[in-house]
């Protein structure tokens, strides 16, 4: 029989340290209320100058083994997606897999930017349906504050630390469960909307973010909305057919348009960007883990995830839990 991948655990992790809009105001010029009714933001998680993005996928990670009832050497494969890596090299997946003991198997970092999680989502799937993997962990894992510039009004305040996971399993195919499908974008002739102004191989350090927010906001709307109607129509549903849409948690007006544009009623949208920001790749991983943890989403639930970044990048998968 044919085989699928199934999500069968989540976990999280967000660092201690709560900067507030309050707290952003005593850095530069702005305030909560210009905050939170541009972006929805009303605080973000920053990491500790000695904690590494890798020291966050640790903790989600085990959150969601733990919540699977697995132990490491039931893992096969890692794959972490994340724009800030603890080093150039090795990956962040390989520090992810010697620390929490997983055998030698699969491990790699994928960098599509907030795009990143379905990307690693999308690859595993192909994975475990090809026969090479049959339990894998996939990490979203950020630490954006390393990247901002935090004299830029425009960005500082909109970005934060985290991470999320989720393990990944081959089942028999059963069109009742498991990723339905994924959908992947990119094009490139859009990249200097949203990008940095450093990297290795031009000014030797990783540089800053610098984000033209209309353009963004312009495109962000109708290729996430496309990213979903091809899922949809891959599958032969519809609209009313989802149960919750996971988006990627980057700004309340972008959501809400998006929903609009798609004619979703946000009380089937699941929002979280008012407590951590932008987090890139780890920020759909963060929103699913406590809607899965909070009860609202149950098994038997159809969910649709999207997102858009840098690159432009973006894309969908459909789950069944």
């Amino acid at each position: 029989m044919a085989i699928c991948s199934r999500i069968i655990s989540t976990g999280s992790y967000l660092p201690k340290r709560i900067m507030t809009n309050f707290d952003m105001e005593k850095i530069v010029d702005t305030s909560d209320e210009w905050i939170f009714q541009r972006s929805g933001i009303k605080q973000r998680h920053i990491a500790a100058k000695n904690q590494s993005t890798s020291d966050m996928a640790v903790i989600a990670a085990r959150n969601a083994m733990e919540q699977a009832n697995i132990s490491p050497k039931d893992i096969d494969g890692i794959i972490v997606a994340t724009t800030t890596p603890d080093q150039t090299f090795p990956s962040v997946a390989v520090k992810v897999q010697s620390t929490i003991g997983v055998p030698v198997g699969v491990a790699f970092d994928i960098q599509a930017v907030c795009t990143g999680f379905i990307y690693a989502l999308s690859i595993a799937d192909n994975f475990i349906k090809a026969g090479q993997l049959k339990r894998a962990l996939i990490i979203g894992a950020e630490k954006m504050s390393s990247i901002l510039n935090w004299e830029d009004r425009t960005t500082c305040v909109l970005f934060g630390d985290g991470a999320g996971a989720v393990v990944l399993e081959a089942q028999e195919n059963n069109s009742n469960s498991g990723i339905l499908s994924t959908h992947l974008y990119a094009d490139g002739g859009l990249r200097d909307i949203l990008y940095t102004d450093g990297g290795v191989s031009t000014t030797g350090d990783s540089g800053h973010i610098v984000m033209h927010g209309r353009e963004v906001f312009k495109h962000a709307v109708n290729l996430m909305a496309g990213a979903v109607n091809a899922a949809l129509e891959e599958n032969k549903l519809r609209v009313e057919n989802i149960d919750w849409l996971v988006p990627h948690q980057a700004n309340i007006r972008i959501i809400e348009a998006t929903a609009k544009k798609l004619s979703l009623p946000m009380e089937n949208v699941i929002v979280t960007v008012q407590d951590h920001g932008n987090t890139s790749a780890a920020s759909i991983p963060l929103a699913f883990d406590k809607a899965i943890r909070s009860g609202r989403i149950k098994k038997g639930d159809l969910v649709l995830f999207e997102a858009l970044g840098g690159g432009l990048t973006w894309g969908s998968a459909l789950a069944r839990m």
